[in-house]
This record gives structure tokens, sequence and C-alpha cells, in this order.
């Protein structure tokens, strides 16, 4: 069979990097550890509020990753990237890979009573219908998100992370790790292992279903008596049940109390409730913008494009994305 010298052999890959409006900062400063750039896009809101995108450069065969982080007004920034999926597979774009750093809609992944939707279910429904072949997201509210998406989902942790810091910064301390909730021992027992074998508490909470953000009573089950405590969780919101274990920390006699979270929701009240709890100091990633009237000075923010940019790097040459994560992701 004679080959026609012109015609390559195998294509060659092209990684496409695409950012939504909700936090350009995340996708340059991933673009920068790639050293690659954002494909440029129009987008804009019409008068009614209806998403319109457009990209300025052909995207016909690439690999394409989409970022975008949901936060306020999280509905539009949803849409905004279920618009940009269906723009890009309407340009045969050859793969979609969906980055969303703070999955939306996390906490409804099952029905607490009858008639209640599972609207993380829903989500992933909605980006496998706009296109997208693969998720990638940091902390998952439960991993059992995973299996909502018909595809590869890359669950990425930020533990590793935010673990670092606290063990260099309080190397030496007695530390004990204290989950905020009884459903969130697991983790805790990996932050206790990483941190080279810390004694584990929990705080025991009730709360009323029918009054969201908001927990009646609080005990402490564990080892906290003049140790330094770390409050681990993978998102705070309104700052009410973190904030409340601090207080029950201190009062049980904790040395002091650091906060480690991933997600910096950080609705309503909480930048006050977590500047006056009492903390010594509180911890987040950058998976979601904190604008600087939101920051004090016992805030910390450790960045995570350098850990999506080699997820992104190790997905486009069909690398293992387990091995960052020395094989427990």
């Amino acid at each position: 069979m004679t080959v026609n010298p012109t015609m390559p052999g195998t294509p060659k890959k092209n990684l496409m990097l695409f950012g939504g409006r909700a936090y350009p900062e995340l996708t340059e400063q991933v673009a920068k550890h790639l050293n690659v750039s954002v494909t440029p896009q129009s987008a804009y809101d019409f008068a009614n509020g209806e998403i319109f995108v457009r990209f300025e450069e052909s995207v016909r065969g690439c690999d394409a990753f989409v970022i975008q982080s949901h936060c306020a007004p999280i509905n539009q920034w949803l849409m905004e990237q279920l618009i940009m999926v269906d723009a890009l597979k309407r340009a045969s774009a050859k793969r979609i890979t969906v980055i969303m750093p703070f999955y939306p809609y996390a906490r409804q992944d099952k029905k607490h009573r009858g008639r209640e939707p599972i609207s993380a279910r829903l989500v992933a429904d909605l980006f496998k219908t706009a296109g997208a072949d693969r998720l990638v997201a940091v902390d998952l509210h439960t991993a059992q998100i995973q299996g909502f998406f018909d595809g590869p989902v890359d669950h990425l942790w930020a533990m590793p992370l935010l673990a670092e810091h606290i063990r260099d910064k309080y190397a030496g301390q007695e530390l004990t790790v204290v989950s905020p909730d009884a459903g969130r021992t697991k983790l805790a027992e990996k932050w206790a292992d990483t941190l080279g074998g810390a004694p584990i508490a929990f705080i025991h909470k009730t709360r009323d279903p029918l009054r969201p953000n908001e927990v009646v009573a609080n005990r402490v089950v564990g080892q906290v008596k003049d140790r330094l405590c770390v409050v681990i969780d993978d998102m705070i919101d309104t700052g009410g049940t973190i904030t409340k274990a601090v207080e029950q920390l201190l009062a049980e006699g904790a040395s002091d109390v650091v906060i480690a979270a991933t997600h910096p929701v950080l609705s309503g009240p909480a930048v006050d409730r977590l500047r006056e709890c009492g903390a010594r100091e509180v911890v987040f990633t950058d998976t979601l913008p904190i604008p600087a009237e939101k920051r004090f000075d016992a805030m910390t923010v450790l960045p995570i494009a350098p850990l999506l940019a080699r997820v992104i790097q190790e997905v486009f040459e069909d690398g293992s994305v387990t091995s960052l994560f020395d094989g427990n992701a």
C-alpha cells in the first residue's frame, strides 16, 4: 500500500483552555502553570439575562478544558459553563473536560425526605447532555457524586495541600484533628494519618431538618484538652457549624483552634463569624474567589491552580491522575 507522504499518520493533539467569567484569575493562573494562553471568547448577557458565548478561534479537534468556579450567583455561572460546553461540542471539539473546582448543588446528593430533588445528579446529567466527556472537581461534598456522571470523574483532594501547611506551621505541637460532625470522621482519619498519627475527635451535633444552616446542640467526643485542634471541612458557607465547633472546643480546654477547609463559600455572616470565633487561623484554598472585603488577618489562602494544572497535563497526556495523590485518589 502506498502512503501519501503529505498525510500525517497521527494527528497532533492540541490542548485548549477555556474560562468562564466567574473567576478569570484562577483560569489565568492555571494557564500560566501550563504555559498556554486562555482561548479568547465573547461572552455577555442579554437584557433579559440570557447568556451568549462565542469562541474567537477554531476549536475543531482540540482537547478542550473548560474552567468555571461556581460562586454566587451560582445559577448564572452554572448555565454559562453549560453553554460553553454546548458551543464546544457544536464546534467539533474532540474531547471536552469540565473543570469545576467547587461542584454546584453538591449538598443535594440524596433525598432526606419525600418529594425532594437530587440536584447534584441533575447537574451531572446537564453536563452530560451538553456534551461533557469528563468532569474534574476538588473535594466533593460526598464521594458518591462521582457515580452521578456517566463518564470519567477525577475527584481531586485538597487535603495534602492544606495538611502540608498545617504540618509545617505547627510542627512540634500536640495536634488533634476534629471533624465538625460524625459524617466527616473518615476524612478526619485521613488527615490524622497525614499529620503523623494525630488523635481525632468529632462534634456530635443535632439539627432541625426544617431549619437549614442552623445547629441545635453540640458536644465534643474525643481528646482536645490542652491540644491544638485542627477543625476540617470541605466547605464553609454561612460558618455557623464551624464557628460553634470552635467555641465548643475552646470551652472544652483546647489550647488553640485552627480551621482548614477547601471551599470558601462565605455566604452572609460567615466572615464576621470566622473573624470573631476565636480561631487562631482559618486556612482555605482558592477554589472560589475571595474578594478583599471578605479577607482578614487570620485568613490564609493556598493556591489550587498548580494542582489543577498538573491534573490537566495528566489528562491531556493520558497519564495517571491517581498517581498525584499517592494512589489514594
